[in-house]
C-alpha cells in the first residue's frame, strides 16, 4: 500500500514559510497526492498561497495561541485532528527547537515513537526513513509498525525545496482545545542573535573554519573571507567545543547542514561528524597543510598550505577585486 496522506507541520518565519518547511512539503508532494499542512501564527492563513505553491491540499490553522510556544497548542490540535478526522500515513515535522518541542508533545498524546534526524524518505508500500549513523559513514533505515501515524523529525537540507505551482490551499480551523497546565508556560524574555549577512543554512557561500586556525583571535580571518564572499562564517564542532565561537556557527551531524553552491573548509581535517553536514554542497574547497588531512577526499579543489598563509593572500586579492 503507497503512501496515501501526509501532514507537513510548517512554521512560519517573518510573514512566509520557513526554508526546511518548503523542503518537506516539496518531499511530500512528490511522495503522495494528499498533503496537508499545519501551521500558527496571527496571520497563518495568509500563507495558504505559498503552501500551496509547494503541495498542500489544505492548511490547518491552529492560530495565535501558538504564536509565542507553539509547542503545546499545536501539539494538541494535531491530536484532535487525528482524533476527528483519522490519521495520516506520517507527520512531518522540521528539526527545530520548535519542531523538536510539537514532535515531544505529540508523541506523548499520540502515544506513538518519533523516528529523528532523519535524511531521508521514501515510499515503499509505507513511509520509510532513512538516517546517518555512526558519524554519517553508514545510513540506515526504519518503518513504524502499529496503528498511528509515524511522526518523522527531519533534518534541514535533506531535500531540495522546490515549487509546485499549485493553487492556494484551502485554509481550515484547528483550534488547540484545553491545554490545562501544558499552557500555563509564557515567554518572559527573548533576544535575538545578531547576525550580518545570510543565515548560515541558506548562504550560497559558507566559509568555515577548524582547530588549524590556532587560536580564536583567528577566527575574524573566516569572518572576513565570508563577508568578502557574501557569505556565511561557519566552524567544526572542534573550535565550538572550545569556546571559540557560538553553537549557532556550526556546521556538521549535531549542528547545522548545509548545501551552498561553495563551501569552502579552512582548517578543517574532515572528521566523518562534520563532513556529514556539508558533502551535499556543489564546490568543496579545503584548505589545509596536512596532504592526508581526510577533507581532500571530498573536495573538488584542495590547496595544500597554510591557512594563515592562504587566506590574508585570499583577502587581498578579494578586496583587490573589489
Amino acid at each position: 500500500m503507497a503512501i496515501a496522506q501526509l501532514w507537513v507541520v510548517v512554521e512560519p518565519v517573518n510573514g512566509s514559510l520557513s526554508t526546511t518547511s518548503l523542503e518537506l512539503l516539496t518531499q511530500a508532494r512528490s511522495l503522495s497526492s494528499d498533503v496537508s499542512a499545519i501551521t500558527w501564527g496571527p496571520d497563518s492563513a495568509g500563507l495558504a498561497a505559498q503552501a500551496g505553491e509547494y503541495g498542500a491540499n489544505t492548511l490547518y490553522d491552529v492560530g495565535a495561541l501558538g504564536e509565542a510556544l507553539p509547542g503545546a497548542p499545536v501539539a494538541s490540535a494535531i491530536a484532535a485532528l487525528v482524533a476527528s478526522r483519522g490519521a495520516p500515513d506520517a507527520i512531518l515535522i522540521p528539526t527545530s527547537y520548535d519542531g523538536r518541542d510539537i514532535a515531544g508533545r505529540l508523541s506523548a498524546r499520540l502515544d506513538r515513537p518519533v523516528l529523528t534526524n532523519v535524511t531521508g524518505l521514501l515510499d515503499e508500500g509505507g513511509p520509510v526513513t532513512e538516517h546517518p549513523v555512526f558519524g554519517g559513514s553508514q545510513t540506515v533505515r526504519a518503518h513504524f509498525t502499529g496503528e498511528g501515524p509515524g511522526i518523522i523529525v527531519v533534518r534541514a537540507k535533506s531535500f531540495a525545496a522546490e515549487s509546485g505551482g499549485g493553487s492556494p490551499a484551502s485554509v481550515e480551523s484547528a483550534p488547540a482545545g484545553d491545554l490545562g497546565s501544558t499552557g500555563s508556560a509564557t515567554i518572559l524574555t527573548s533576544h535575538v542573535e545578531e547576525r550580518t549577512g545570510p543565515k548560515l543554512e541558506e548562504a550560497t557561500v559558507v566559509v568555515s573554519g577548524g582547530r588549524g586556525l590556532g587560536e580564536a583571535s583567528q577566527y575574524v580571518l573566516i569572518e572576513e573571507t565570508a563577508k568578502l564572499l557574501h557569505g556565511a562564517a561557519g566552524a567544526s564542532r572542534a573550535i565550538v567545543d572550545a569556546g571559540w565561537v557560538p553553537y549557532s556557527h556550526q556546521v556538521g551531524q549535531t549542528g547545522k547542514t548545509v548545501k551552498p553552491t561553495v563551501y569552502i573548509a579552512c582548517g578543517i581535517s574532515g572528521a566523518t561528524q562534520h563532513m556529514v553536514g556539508m558533502k551535499g554542497s556543489k564546490n568543496i574547497v579545503a584548505i589545509n597543510k596536512d596532504p592526508d588531512a581526510p577533507i581532500f577526499q571530498i573536495a573538488d579543489f584542495g590547496i595544500v598550505g597554510d591557512v594563515h598563509k592562504v587566506l590574508p593572500a585570499l583577502i587581498e586579492a578579494l578586496k583587490a577585486r573589489g
